[in-house]
């Protein structure tokens, strides 16, 4: 049952990625902002008023990962597991499917805004990349060795 559960994570985290994705792609087209553009530049040219509606856009993910997470975990530690699964997994292909929409970011030493809330995290794209990389890694690891 939990590898069901974890294999229907990872597909909800993938397919909320790329919705995501291609929301930020019409973003970007929708704001003028080129595709090779970094988004720490785009983000300080923003008008406030769409970088508020932004920091919504990322709290309202941010719940919908725990809301997953929460009806799906039986204890407490599961939810936790749960949650940071599919967040890996959500935030691993967020950024594969924006390079294969309009193939950014350029390279991994591209520097984004990671997370506007509470203040932006700036860093670049290999950071979040390796984090949920290892983060996937390890659960499965702990899966494998039925510790979870």
């Amino acid at each position: 049952m939990m590898m069901l559960k974890l294999s229907l994570l990872a597909v909800f985290g993938l397919a909320m990625a790329h919705f995501e994705g291609v929301v930020v792609v019409y973003l970007r087209k929708a704001l003028g902002i080129l595709d090779s553009d970094s988004n720490k530049i785009a983000v300080k040219e923003l008008p406030k008023r769409y970088l508020h509606i932004e920091m919504t856009r990322e709290a309202a993910t941010i719940i919908m990962l725990l809301v997953i997470a929460f009806l799906v975990g039986e204890s407490w530690l599961e939810k936790g597991i749960f949650f940071l699964w599919t967040f890996a997994f959500w935030d691993l292909f967020y950024y594969v499917s924006l390079y294969i929409l309009i193939r950014w970011p350029p390279t991994l030493k591209t520097i984004d805004v990671l997370f506007l809330i509470p203040v932006p995290w700036i860093a670049p794209v290999w950071f979040p990349i390796g984090v949920s990389s290892l983060t996937i890694i390890v659960i499965a690891f702990l899966y494998l060795l039925k510790v979870i």
